[in-house]
């Protein structure tokens, strides 16, 4: 039988001892390798004290701090008068900033350039920076490492969601300091590397564009907000609509039937839909799961599908007694399309084997007629072209919806079935080639760091 050891005891040595927390004794060993030596937070950096009066018709830029490394960014421009606290710190290009809260998630940064001269209020703490001996960007890169982040947990103090570091025991912390050129080199690889990564997401955001306009150029669509007819810019008293392709008899529908222009013969998605809300049988969707209380279920709530790319994240088996909500299945071959806050574009479409799949009631579930290829449908319901048919029919203010019937009087080009299929392949292809550019950029994110605490910390 195998054994498991336990360290009981931890030896520390008295001389390094600047708090008597159990945590903080623990956490503030980051098992730094011995190449550099060590030097105290606080003997390279110090607390900046460039405080202001807020005025209220004056302008100010305010800074915020993404967690896990994300840096110091751009929150707000507001207006004095907007702003409650008065009293505030404006903060200079090349100085440290963390947030008092959330350095134990990774918030810290240096002020760019773009941010000189912004405002902070006191949870902020901003420092200068001994350059002589210290690069910020290394500095930056060693707090947003996970060890360090462990050491900021076991300098903070309070509630849970409220705890703020000691700012005293951040300062007394030791941590190596190569030479200047040593650290130039550190931050240049990392650099290097985070630029290709950002290359690569740059790539894959043009490919992704590049889709969009390929999909309404092949079918002949006007790109949203492009006027129709460039001769029609005063008041338009009459607008004809032909009789075949009215489906709805309000005004708001006609309005928007004739600007709807390409170079196929074009149908209503009601016309393409085999089934809605129903399978094949014409047995209903609904699903009672609450019913169910013990069962596993994969559900697929609003917030399970990433905005704009129909993508599936955090997607996991839930019971029964723990769905809130009302739910309906999702069979193979079928789509989801979110009627709540449609903007957000929010679709999905069903390829997988899972037998148990339901989903939140505020998705449309359907599935489309054969003679219509399913990749051409999803692409095309993706893009602006469905967007902008849409954007001023919503329903609602707070939480706005999209009825069955605005729905199903979106408008698609009815191509043939060799063009849908060839817009269908190409898509699919451009597709691959950003799922590989994205991950890509993630490995050398990862890498970046790792390459990183490789050459700091013990392995």
């Amino acid at each position: 039988m195998g054994m498991t050891n336990h360290k009981i005891l931890s030896f520390v040595k008295y001389k390094t001892i600047d708090n008597w927390s159990v945590s903080h004794i623990v956490g503030n060993k980051m098992w730094f390798n011995d190449l550099y030596p060590m030097v105290s937070i606080g003997d390279i950096i110090e607390k900046a004290t460039n405080t202001i009066e807020i005025q209220d018709e004056a302008q100010y830029k305010q800074v915020t701090l993404k967690t896990n490394g994300g840096g110091a960014v751009l929150r707000d421009v507001k207006y004095g008068r907007e702003i409650g606290t008065k009293k505030q710190y404006v903060v200079s290009e090349g100085q440290f900033i963390m947030s008092k809260i959330d350095a134990r998630n990774g918030a810290f940064g240096v002020i760019t350039k773009e941010l000189d001269g912004a405002i902070v209020t006191a949870d902020f703490p901003v420092f200068n920076v001994n350059t002589e001996i210290v690069l910020p960007q290394y500095l930056f890169l060693l707090s947003s490492s996970k060890r360090f982040a462990q050491f900021a947990q076991s300098c903070s103090r309070g509630t849970t969601n409220r705890q703020r570091i000691d700012v005293g025991l951040f300062l007394s912390q030791q941590i190596p300091l190569p030479p200047l050129s040593e650290q130039h080199r550190l931050f240049n690889e990392f650099e290097a590397n985070m630029q290709q990564a950002t290359d690569n997401e740059r790539r894959a955001a043009e490919i992704e564009r590049d889709i969009e306009k390929y999909l309404l150029d092949e079918l002949g669509i006007l790109k949203p907000n492009a006027s129709v007819n460039n001769k029609q810019d005063g008041f338009n008293f009459m607008r004809f609509v032909s009789f075949k392709n009215i489906d709805r008899w309000d005004t708001t529908y006609f309005m928007q039937s004739n600007k709807f222009e390409t170079k196929f013969d074009y149908t209503t998605l009601g016309k393409c839909l085999d089934c809605f809300m129903t399978e094949q049988n014409g047995k209903s969707l609904r699903a009672e799961t609450f019913k169910s209380p013990d069962n596993s279920f994969s559900y697929i709530g609003m917030e399970n599908i990433e905005k704009q790319t129909g993508v599936l994240q955090n997607f996991h088996n839930v019971i029964g007694k723990d769905i809130k909500s009302q739910t309906v299945r999702v069979p193979k071959g079928f789509f989801l399309y979110g009627k709540l806050r449609p903007y957000l574009n929010k679709y999905w479409y069903n390829e997988t084997d899972v037998n148990n799949i339901v989903c939140s009631s505020e998705f449309f579930v359907f599935s489309i007629k054969d003679s219509i290829n399913p990749y051409y449908f999803k692409y095309y319901i993706s893009s602006s072209a469905v967007q902008k048919q849409i954007e001023k029919l919503f329903q609602g203010a707070r939480m706005p919806r999209i009825n069955e019937q605005t729905f199903k009087s979106i408008k698609i080009p009815l191509a043939p079935i060799e063009v849908q299929n060839e817009i269908a392949n190409h898509i699919s292809n451009q597709e691959i080639k950003i799922k590989q550019l994205k991950q890509m950029a993630s490995d050398l994110r990862a890498t970046a760091m790792t390459a990183f605490e490789n050459q700091i910390f013990e392995q």
